[in-house]
């Protein structure tokens, strides 16, 4: 490509002169509500490790948007060996790998091999697998999803009998479509796995159970007799990432080799021991939900910085309302931030992060103590987390992806381009939809849940209950034709009425369904698309309701430092209010018909709720470029021309674009000419 072009420099503000006025007009302490986000053990852990990875020559990112698929699967194999070495150097605990692991765009919060063995385990089993796993003298995958089957567990196909004349079980795939498939770091790289099978003993079935298996030679890597394995080729997103396939030939392993803290197999007679209660192993999947939301507030930090530092630098048209501007006798365009519809498509996205912020902090307490009250064998807690932590996992990831793809929309052209970092971001978030949970079929689980709650007797409860589906769903029974009380815009400000308002209608939803269910016989399947709005509903509550919260003052103290920073700074809690209420209104504004149906706000009313959202984008415009700052998101993750911290934008693009491969090709284009091209790097021409 021709090298001696010189990028002129604009004369009028552009790139990091615009970002510094928009930092400029902030009205809070930028650091602080970063603080008050991470906290300062959490900071210091984000910053030690970002230098560690972002000036190691294997993790070197320049390249990577001109990689094809060996490329990039040889670039992963690296990257994952070279984080390896670092955590056995400076010793990361599980939390610092995560971080590093996030830095990287590596899948680490979904890999349930480990987790599985660590919550199903004996202390036997750990001993053997886990930590072995743990200090990589092993690599598992995790083997559930089959060709023929993935969201119906009950219906997978593998089976697992016991041969008690050996005290071994074999494992076998008795169909095609019992192939497992989709099983992350299959294809070419595990040589262990954990394996979802049919367990059958004595002529009865037990249903899915988990197996763990070595697949691979440990010495030569080969897979071993009876088992089929490879890779199941290009898909939408995640290339570097070996999804496999396997099948089982009648493979034998031994008795111990079953998942065994919760439910046996008797060696001998195989008698089988049934675990104390059917939904233990719910505890699993509800730790990698958690982290699945934990993830969803990264991602829409990450899509939001990167469209909202774009919008303010990107200039188009001028505002006829507003006086033109000239600068060196050029008229000055208009931010596109200043435009109305592109902060109506956008702030929301920044509001969404917050939210899923405080949530997913609750979640994660949540499920500490939970593991707390299960190891007293108190498991009174698990069937609301587990379905809060499905319902969540399905709104979350969906919104997640609905609006990283609304920010790619707002950046216009440029959000075409690998360059905007939105193109690979996208494509790999997509599959947080499916894996871990189909997002519809989660609803499900959230929906017989708040149905069961709300048939059972509301006295059955206790007042001191702090449950929030159990709070909404009494305030429900208590009081059915309740309604808004709101008069003007402003009064949907107020944070009682916006719970007030989530729970009716959630409860109305709910109480709905069980009239149509119970009363007029209604199939499951017939209401399903109501369950999916019952699951919405409940889960929106929580979102706000975690949001909310997070903002009351808890005068203890012990408080949670992130939250005391919060508090105790005038500046943060305002801006922060604005944000919480504009996630609430905007939300409210979106499930209008359902809030109109359920009698609790008026057509009226409803106007009022667009003013005050209309009046929120006012209050937010000042602040956006610092919002998205506080998020923390470093350039080296970002990986975006169009989000970078200073603002250069249009030189990075075409320094980008000058590294394009194909522009060092040389082309005859003579239609005559047998030769398509003459390329320095390639061994002889290639012809038409």
């Amino acid at each position: 490509m021709t090298s001696n072009i010189k990028i002129l420099k604009p004369s009028d503000p552009q790139g990091s002169n615009l970002l510094s006025q928009e930092r400029a007009r902030t009205t809070f302490d930028v650091k602080k509500l970063t603080l008050a986000l991470y906290g300062s053990k959490e900071l210091e852990r984000l910053n030690r490790i970002l230098e560690i990875v972002e000036n190691d020559p294997v993790f070197d990112k320049s390249k990577i948007y001109y990689m094809g698929r060996n490329e990039l699967f040889e670039h992963a194999l690296k990257k994952d060996k070279r984080l390896v070495q670092l955590i056995k150097k400076h010793r990361w605990d599980v939390e610092e790998t995560h971080i590093a692991e996030l830095f990287l765009d590596l899948p680490g919060p979904v890999r349930m091999f480990i987790p599985t063995i660590f919550g199903q385990g004996t202390e036997e089993q750990k001993k053997k697998f886990l930590i072995p796993a743990i200090k990589y003298e092993i690599i598992g995958c995790y083997a559930q999803t089959e060709l023929g089957h993935g969201s119906n567990v009950q219906g997978l196909e593998t089976t697992a009998t016991y041969i008690p004349e050996t005290d071994e079980f074999e494992i076998h795939s008795p169909h095609l479509t019992a192939s497992k498939w989709w099983i992350g770091g299959l294809g070419r790289t595990a040589n262990h796995a954990v394996i979802m099978a049919q367990l059958k003993s004595n002529g009865k079935d037990f249903g899915p159970h988990p197996f763990i298996i070595q697949i691979r030679d440990m010495e030569t890597h080969q897979p071993l007799s009876g088992i089929t394995i490879g890779d199941v080729g290009p898909k939408f997103g995640y290339n570097a990432t070996d999804n496999g396939f396997m099948l089982f030939d009648h493979v034998r392993i031994p008795r111990s080799n079953m998942l065994s803290k919760y439910s046996q197999i008797k060696e001998g007679t195989g008698e089988y021991i049934s675990p104390p209660n059917d939904k233990l192993s719910y505890g699993t999947m509800v730790f990698v939900r958690a982290m699945i939301v934990t993830g969803v507030r990264v991602a829409l930090a990450r899509a939001a910085t990167i469209a909202i530092r774009y919008s303010a630098v990107r200039r188009q048209f001028v505002d006829k309302d507003e006086p033109k501007k000239l600068e060196n006798g050029r008229i000055v365009e208009t931010s596109i931030l200043d435009y109305t519809m592109q902060q109506y498509r956008l702030f929301p996205v920044i509001a969404q992060a917050y939210a899923c912020f405080y949530t997913s902090k609750a979640m994660v307490d949540s499920y500490l103590n939970y593991m707390k009250q299960s190891s007293g064998g108190d498991f009174s807690s698990l069937a609301d987390l587990h379905a809060s932590s499905s319902g969540l996992k399905s709104l979350a990831t969906s919104m997640a992806v609905d609006s990283i793809e609304d920010c790619r929309r707002a950046c216009g052209g440029h959000g075409y381009s690998s360059f905007s970092g939105f193109v690979t971001f996208y494509q790999n978030y997509l599959p947080n939809t499916t894996w871990e949970g189909d997002n519809y079929i989660l609803t499900h689980q959230t929906a017989r849940y708040v149905k069961v709650v709300s048939n059972k007797n509301p006295e059955a409860y206790s007042q001191s209950n702090t449950n929030p589906t159990i709070t909404y769903i009494l305030q429900f029974l208590n009081n059915p034709n309740q309604t808004c009380t709101a008069t003007t815009p402003s009064d949907f400000k107020n944070h009682e009425l916006q719970l007030r308002a989530f729970g009716h209608r959630a409860a109305y939803l709910i109480a709905n369904a069980v009239d149509q269910i119970d009363n007029h016989k209604k199939s499951w399947n017939s209401m399903l698309i109501e369950v999916n709005r019952i699951s919405r509903a409940h889960c929106q509550y929580i979102l706000a309701r975690n949001f909310i919260t997070a903002l009351q003052k808890s005068h203890q103290p012990n408080e949670d430092e992130r939250l005391r920073v919060l508090h105790d700074n005038p500046d943060l809690m305002e801006v922060m209010n604005s944000v919480c209420n504009l996630f609430v209104l905007n939300t409210m504004e979106k499930e209008l018909g359902e809030f109109l149906e359920c009698g609790y706000i008026t057509s009226s009313q409803s106007k009022l709720i667009r003013s005050q959202v209309y009046d929120l984008l006012k209050e937010i415009r000042p602040n956006a470029v610092s919002l998205v700052d506080a998020f923390y998101i470093p350039d080296f993750m970002l990986q975006s021309a169009l989000g970078r911290y200073d603002g250069k934008v249009y030189e990075t693009m075409f320094d980008w674009a000058s590294k394009e491969p194909l522009n060092e090709i040389t082309l005859d284009v003579n239609p005559n000419s047998e030769v398509l091209f003459r390329n320095n790097d390639y061994k002889g021409m290639a012809r038409l």
